[in-house]
């Protein structure tokens, strides 16, 4: 009898952390469903931006990244393309040059995207902008991108998170991971702006006040610089935009091996956010700081392919065990499906989406791996190869 009772603790108190999860997902799927009809008139000044392109190793995929933004119809004499190359070959730095590009040539023993922005800002320090934008090397984007940005900028949006969405979705893997940005989009971007609160951060396609990105960049030291500045930023009290119309094109994996290993810098980075953070917890729900406890909590919340199959695990041993107890499981995996459906835009619903699918028990292998390899990892440059589809 007090084994039954023990399961019947041990169940109830799984299933109400995992609940926990699920409804905060469903909740801003369901805000994610509705458009932003925000928009912004044209900005009166033309302000200033330093468009900075962190590089490591990037020859396959700068250049045309470069290109893509030379194309903006804002000013070119109102922004400034800066490439920190690091390990880049001769001559793709000297083809950079040529395009009238600042090229700052850095060799990091230890490379990481926080060093690199760091000593492009310390380099930039006599320099005037109004924002810093922050690109990944294989990102593209439209003309109007910066005239958009600069639009959101003059109404008050002193932060902001452009929509990254797929460049390529050539394989199974590649196209999984497309969906997983989408849902994060819907789920941590616009809902959450939609009810108000403050977008999650993304890496790339960002803008920061440059006062503010000059003083706080000098904070940031680990490979998980984006939640090192979203916990910054919503500390602060600073909020977080999102432009849901401003696309950024971004390569997605293609291979497992690479999902493996960019999932595993992301799990170590969140959990070292949480490890840095947990303890303002307390202290940002008493003094009303929602957003700095909403990402907090965040930060507490398992990935969701983890997520996705330990509630399938659990609903299906359930069945065999006991029914009856199995029926909220299949139920709770049935809201979490739902409200991962919603997410999920109409672009990406296809036949490979549904034969991609069949992935998922490998990924979430992968994944459940990923907890057990954490350590350092956070720390150590994990590079993403890019230019291989």
């Amino acid at each position: 009898m007090d084994g039954l009772v023990f399961l019947d603790t041990l169940d109830s108190i799984l299933f109400f952390l995992m609940a926990l999860s699920v409804g905060y997902l469903f909740v801003f799927a369901a805000a994610g469903m509705a458009k932003i009809t925000d928009s912004y008139p044209i900005a009166k000044r033309k302000y200033r931006f330093a468009v900075l392109f962190p590089a490591y190793k990037e020859d396959k995929v700068i250049e045309s990244a470069v290109h893509s933004f030379l194309q903006q119809e804002y000013p070119k004499e109102c922004y400034d393309i800066i490439v920190i190359s690091d390990k880049m070959k001769d001559s793709t730095n000297q083809r950079l040059q040529q395009l009238l590009v600042d090229v700052m040539i850095v060799d990091f023993e230890n490379s990481s995207k926080a060093k690199a922005l760091n000593f492009a800002m310390d380099k930039l320090s006599n320099r005037n902008y109004d924002m810093i934008v922050i690109m990944d090397a294989d990102n593209t984007v439209h003309p109007d991108f910066l005239q958009k940005f600069s639009n959101a900028y003059e109404c008050g949006s002193n932060v902001i998170q452009a929509h990254r969405m797929a460049k390529n979705i050539n394989t199974n893997t590649a196209i999984l991971d497309a969906v997983s940005e989408e849902i994060n989009n819907s789920i941590f971007r616009k809902g959450h702006v939609k009810i108000g609160l403050s977008s999650a951060l993304i890496g790339s396609g960002m803008a920061f006040e440059y006062s503010w990105f000059k003083e706080n960049i000098k904070k940031v030291f680990s490979s998980g610089e984006d939640k090192e500045l979203e916990g910054l930023l919503l500390k602060q009290g600073i909020y977080i935009n999102y432009l849901d119309d401003v696309p950024v094109y971004d390569e997605k994996t293609p291979k497992d091996e690479i999902f493996y290993n960019q999932r595993r810098r992301w799990i170590a980075s969140q959990y070292n956010a949480l490890i840095n953070s947990i303890a303002d917890f307390p202290g940002a729900v008493f003094s009303k700081n929602i957003d700095y406890a909403d990402k907090i909590f965040q930060w507490m919340m398992l990935p969701r392919v983890i997520l996705l199959g330990i509630i399938f695990i659990t609903s299906v041993l359930l069945t065999i065990i006991d029914w009856e107890a199995s029926l909220k499981w299949w139920g709770l995996l049935f809201l979490l499906g739902l409200s991962f459906c919603m997410a999920i835009p109409n672009y990406l619903v296809n036949k490979r989406l549904s034969k991609a699918i069949i992935k998922i028990p490998w990924l979430f292998i992968l994944m459940f791996l990923n907890l057990f390899r954490i350590k350092g990892a956070d720390k150590k440059f994990i590079h993403t190869d890019h230019g291989e589809h």
